[in-house]
């Protein structure tokens, strides 16, 4: 792809002079007469930009401050009939890389100056495609696991990721749900805006609905200054509302609300706040269960059946187990100063039989015991002290 570079100048034979001077250098020029026509088409996102500093319309410097509000990233170079050091000094602060002044080696140095802003630009994009392919190759890096199981799950956050639909994670205590939206956060349109993660059932009730909404000054006793909720504090991002099933059914209807509406009203007020928010909820429960026994609103179950992604216990992801079991013994061994240790074929026989009722949870605590109890440099099946539900 040829470099794209726009020339400003509203002296028409300077200008056919300066693009003649740059036509052996294979880029994609174009002319631009006066600073609105550039500004028109300023959303082509040129790599660098020749600015006349005094146009019939509005000065260089106006159009330096406008790309830069625009994209900092393009390079932009000035040419002025006459060199003003205070001018110059300006230019340089508001960002220009080059200033050159129109006399006889103006056209020399316009094509050195390019050439260095190219440079720049290029090795800017290699950095930018680099960190792409590192963020490609990483963006999964906390989901272990190499079951058809898991691979389903991935499956999904690949669809849903850079959408903006309701996700509803669904399985057993344990086995991941908050590592599935923050993936999907990571890797969605949003991941440059907060991800604020809130456990409902680790909060009391009368309690939550302040947590999430907010409050202003006074609305109750003690309440002396306003506060923003977890809705607010991730406007523009994504909150992850975790056991969503313990809400309490009169919050349901608050919230209820902000799904429908996109608004959010703190305690104590009657302001609507308008929310950008991107919802991933979680549950272990069975909420379809929870409707007939009169525990979640059937209205909301409906709305909150976006996309439904179900995370497997731990007991059918097959040798998922094993490499788990490898990350977490290593982690272990690092957090308490110790060699690192293997696992013995015994121990990994007794871990693909173990039930797992707790999941990873449940594993993580094994594996810490592990490190902890044995005094071999190999995990045998002796070693393992699975805890028992009583």
């Amino acid at each position: 792809m040829l470099n794209k570079v726009f020339v400003i100048e509203d002296n028409v034979m300077y200008a056919m002079a300066m693009k003649q001077a740059l036509a052996d250098e294979n880029y994609e020029i174009e002319v631009f007469h006066n600073g609105q026509d550039f500004l028109d088409q300023l959303s082509q996102k040129p790599d660098v930009v020749t600015i006349d500093y005094m146009l019939p319309d509005m000065s260089g410097m106006d159009i330096l401050k406008k790309i830069q509000e625009f994209d900092p990233e393009i390079q932009t170079i000035f040419l002025s009939g006459q060199e003003d050091v205070n001018k110059v000094v300006e230019a340089y602060k508001n960002g220009v890389k080059s200033y050159i002044v129109k006399n006889d080696n103006a056209l020399v140095e316009l094509q050195q100056s390019i050439k260095n802003c190219l440079s720049t630009v290029s090795l800017k994009k290699e950095v930018a495609l680099l960190n792409e392919e590192i963020t490609d190759r990483n963006k999964y890096a906390k989901i272990i696991g190499q079951s058809n199981a898991m691979m389903r799950v991935l499956k999904l956050i690949q669809r849903v990721e850079k959408t903006d639909t309701l996700v509803m994670i669904t399985g057993d205590s344990g086995t991941g749900k908050e590592l599935i939206a923050e993936a999907i956060h990571t890797n969605s349109n949003r991941r440059r805006k907060p991800y604020v993660a809130i456990n409902i059932a680790a909060i009391p009730a009368n309690l939550l609905e302040d947590e999430l909404f907010g409050h202003e000054r006074g609305a109750f006793t003690g309440a002396s200054g306003k506060r923003k909720g977890r809705f607010e504090e991730a406007n523009g991002g994504t909150i992850f509302l975790d056991e969503i099933g313990e809400m309490d059914i009169q919050l349901q209807t608050k919230l209820l609300r902000v799904l429908q509406e996109k608004v959010v009203t703190r305690l104590g007020s009657n302001k609507n706040i308008k929310l950008d928010v991107r919802i991933i909820a979680a549950t272990n429960r069975n909420l379809g269960e929870q409707v007939k026994l009169g525990n979640f609103r059937e209205d909301l179950y409906y709305r909150i059946q976006g996309f439904l992604i179900h995370l497997p216990p731990l007991r059918d992801r097959g040798g998922d187990v094993l490499l788990l079991a490898e990350k977490f013994l290593q982690v272990y061994c690092d957090k308490h100063g110790l060699k690192h240790k293997t696992i013995g074929e015994s121990a990994k026989e007794a871990l693909l039989n173990h039930p797992f009722p707790g999941n990873v949870r449940e594993l993580i605590a094994l594996m810490e015991r592990c490190v902890l109890m044995s005094d071999g440099d190999v995990i045998e099946a002796s070693d393992l002290i699975f805890s028992d539900v009583i």
